[in-house]
């Protein structure tokens, strides 16, 4: 079964879902680079050389070969690329093809009303709707953005990103983590679509309430000084630790430390692949409802906390329930480590990207229950425009 990916270039998050599908396929797996990473990437540590992965080819070296690698697969997965022309053609064929999108119109649904962006979405997604084109949703909302253009009816279907797996015997993990001192973490770009201050101010109710804890900041960004300006002026500096960007097998490493972490990014994260890295290692997650990983991977009070408006407040309350209450804390935790080990990895990806085509060429495509390629909810994802303001 020959299965080729094109996306913009390869990454860490898309790796182990890569060598999942080159395990099982060996040399009739091919992923499709077409264009460097940025820079601002590499220095977060995402730097890696594509040239010594097997299954890796790059189309400004062999653009030939590339579309004719397109052309010839039995399925395709088709990412983020400017090189969309690569494998357009193919959609008006009958052979089956993946689309994977993160949400269309995060900035606010009332963009679809645009009739120059109606037409671009036209020409890339909806003129195919009758085709063999199913569209995986990068994000829980991402279905919704799509309904509104009337695009893959009754073929949206729930993915996202697989990092790395780590197996663990789990009361080893649990164990260590400190009991003493509740170790919380925070990790991405110190930007304000992310909300590290949320975890400063926490840090200020948890010090008054006489909670015993230590902050790990995983990042960096321009909000960096200023926080760090906060925390000495309200005497935190001794709760907190900055690491500035590590390598993703390092920033695991200090999650496997915390009990806890803190997503507090809005509707402006398409994903945000530290949700599964976190579940992974067995934290309990305190996440906005509006970013595209929680309603996928997040089950309220069962593997994590889940705050729905994105207000400071109702985080503080979802977070200050969990850290007075440690064992509430790990049972969730133990729940996410379960989720992601079980459930939401690269392998069942891999997995059911290759039993679907199977069910498909049959006649019936298999549509798993739960987890990726389990049918995608139209999920409401109307945001707020305020005087040329967006509110998540």
């Amino acid at each position: 079964m020959k299965t080729v990916f094109i996306s913009n270039y390869i990454n860490h998050h898309q790796i182990p879902f890569s060598d999942a599908l080159y395990e099982k396929l060996g040399a009739d797996y091919t992923f499709i680079q077409t264009e460097p990473m940025e820079e601002e990437r590499v220095k977060m540590g995402w730097g890696l050389d594509p040239g010594k992965i097997p299954y890796v080819k790059f189309s400004d070296r062999e653009e030939a070969l590339c579309r004719r690698l397109i052309e010839e697969a039995d399925l395709v997965l088709a990412g983020w690329t400017r090189r969309t022309d690569l494998f357009l053609p193919r959609l008006s064929s009958d052979r089956l093809t993946f689309r994977i999108s993160e949400r269309i119109y995060r900035e606010g649904q009332w963009k679809a009303v645009s009739p120059k962006g109606l037409m671009a979405k036209y020409r890339e997604h909806i003129r195919f709707r009758n085709r063999p084109v199913w569209l995986l949703c990068a994000g829980a909302y991402v279905a919704s953005d799509f309904s509104l253009i009337r695009a893959y009816p009754d073929k949206k279907l729930k993915f996202g990103y697989f990092p790395k797996l780590r197996l663990y015997e789990e009361d080893r993990l649990f164990d260590g983590k400190r009991n003493d001192e509740v170790q919380i973490v925070w990790a991405g770009r110190m930007i304000p679509l992310k909300h590290p201050e949320y975890a400063v101010r926490l840090a200020k109710e948890l010090k008054a309430a006489g909670l015993r804890f230590h902050m790990h900041f995983i990042g960096s960004g321009p909000m960096e000084e200023g926080l760090k300006a906060e925390i000495y002026g309200s005497g935190l500096s001794s709760y907190f630790t900055f690491y500035g960007f590590l390598t993703p097998d390092r920033v695991r490493d200090v999650m496997e430390r915390c009990s806890v972490h803190l997503f507090t990014s809005n509707y402006l994260e398409g994903w945000g692949t530290v949700v599964n890295e976190a579940m992974n290692s067995g934290c309990c997650c305190i996440a906005n409802a509006r970013a595209g990983a929680t309603p996928f991977l997040i089950r309220d009070r069962e593997n994590g906390m889940v705050y729905g408006d994105g207000s400071y407040e109702a985080f503080a309350g979802k977070a200050m329930a969990v850290l007075r209450d440690p064992k509430e804390a790990e049972r969730m935790g133990r729940a996410a480590y379960h989720t992601i080990a079980g459930e939401w990895n690269a392998q069942q990806a891999a997995r059911a990207c290759l039993e679907f085509y199977e069910g498909w060429k049959e006649g019936k495509p298999a549509i798993p229950q739960k987890g990726p390629l389990s049918a995608a909810p139209v999920l409401a994802a109307n945001w707020k425009y305020n005087e040329g303001t967006l509110e998540g």
